[in-house]
């Protein structure tokens, strides 16, 4: 590079008059960036040097052109077992030195060899990858495919419980859809991710794993995501599968309980304190995979101005359920004045051709109620059934499953009303907000 030395995935010690940088030599573009020279330093932060600035440059290790022999990660003998089940995502990837990015790991086995504190809590049984995506490709066709390894792998004798590693943008779908899919589930499941890819001094994917080893170890039969409860590294929360959500795009606390308190507080080294006794113990079973998702579901976020228009697309499109993410306690527009945009009218048309039509608020935390307000009043009696206190997100997942198996109105009320997998509540306690 330039009058230099050194070439890309050499590491060197750069000098300067203002400081000194050490760290691995990362690609020039293609085009452009002919100016400066940008290392990756030991904290996993990329930074650019003017080459103008460069005093010397010490070159301290040459690119290897040798790749590592595999290491085999082993476990201690009589360490409780457990399955993984690899999706793809931030977690399950690393840094490629041509691009400065990441990249999703193609081996699960190199997970473990990344995250070795593993061995020193479980030992790995099996380790299933039906596929590998990032999180924002998921289907439901997908979460089935989840389901199915993750179901196998509990009923596999002498495991404990699965860790499912997932990219975390859509994380909180697959947990709810985990929660509805998993029938006479009798052990933990634990959904992890990481908010930081594994090149960076920040990455949070180590110690999630360790956590969510711990949950597979406890008491707690549930779907749960676990990871960090704090931006530090102080300890991992495990949120149920029906009540969590993603909250930031990048803090890595970021999926918080909602409406809920969360099922437990878990320390690297083990210590797991159980801070909702809420949940479903372990016992003894068969989990069964109910995979059936009904595709013509659809979530509506509504907002001011948003045309009723698209309630009947959806109806002419012949599709058997929409949620609605309303406003407050569970409001679209209903002023009959108004006759191009209110809804009240639409959503009658569209319960009367058989769809049903769910109501959840986009306020997140607190509950819908249809009896504060004439125009909610109204919805209820168009047809419209108010969800309580469920998460749009989840409204959605489980309308899916239940529209999979039932066709009767009536039944699919019934159903959508009755707490499966602890996606409401009667009663929310005031300390689960924000959490």
């Amino acid at each position: 590079m330039g009058e230099f030395d050194f070439q890309a995935g050499d590491r060197v010690r750069i000098y300067t008059k203002a400081a000194t940088y050490e760290g691995i030599v990362m690609p020039r573009p293609e085009t452009g960036g002919k100016e400066h020279v940008t290392i990756k330093l030991d904290s996993g932060y990329n930074i650019g040097v003017l080459l103008g600035a460069v005093e010397k440059v010490e070159k301290l290790a040459a690119k290897s052109e040798k790749r590592q022999a595999k290491s085999e990660l082993k476990f201690e003998k009589g360490k409780p077992e457990i399955s993984i089940v690899t999706t793809g995502g931030t977690i399950t990837s690393k840094v490629d030195y041509k691009t400065g990015g990441a990249y999703p790991l193609t081996k699960p086995e190199e997970l473990l060899e990344a995250v070795p504190e593993l061995a020193k809590v479980v030992s790995v049984k099996n380790i299933q990858k039906p596929f590998s995506i990032f999180s924002e490709d998921m289907t439901p066709e997908n979460w089935g495919e989840i389901a199915e390894a993750v179901a196998k792998e509990l009923n596999s004798s002498g495991v404990h419980g699965v860790i499912v590693t997932h990219g975390t943008d859509t994380l909180h779908y697959t947990a709810a859809a985990l929660s509805f899919m998993l029938k006479g589930l009798h052990k933990p499941v634990a959904l992890v991710g990481a908010q930081r890819s594994v090149d960076r001094g920040s990455f949070d994917g180590n110690m999630n794993l360790v956590c969510a080893a711990h949950y597979c170890l406890s008491d707690i039969a549930e779907v749960a995501i676990v990871m960090h409860g704090k931006s530090d590294d102080d300890y991992c929360i495990a949120s149920r599968g029906t009540k969590v959500r993603k909250m930031h795009t990048s803090r890595r606390d970021t999926f918080r309980p909602i409406n809920d308190l969360p099922l437990a507080k878990i320390f690297p080294d083990g210590n797991l304190v159980v801070t909702n006794t809420n949940h479903k113990k372990r016992t003894l079973g068969k989990v069964e995979a109910d995979t059936k998702f009904e595709n013509k579901t659809a979530l509506i976020y509504y907002y001011p101005g948003l045309s009723p228009d698209i309630l009947d697309y959806y109806v002419k499109q012949k599709y058997k359920g929409v949620i609605i993410a309303g406003t407050g306690f569970g409001h679209v527009l209903t002023q009959k004045e108004n006759k191009k945009m209110e809804w009240l009218s639409h959503i009658k048309d569209a319960v009367g051709s058989g769809m049903f039509v769910g109501m959840a608020s986009q306020a997140i935390y607190g509950t819908t109620d249809p009896l504060v307000y004439s125009s909610a009043r109204n919805l209820q009696d168009a047809g419209v059934v108010y969800l309580k206190d469920m998460l749009a997100e989840t409204a959605y997942v489980k309308l899916g499953c239940v529209l999979a198996h039932h066709k009767s109105p009536e039944e699919i009320k019934k159903q959508m009303l009755t707490n499966i997998a602890g996606e409401f509540n009667e009663r929310i306690e005031p300390q689960s907000f924000l959490y």
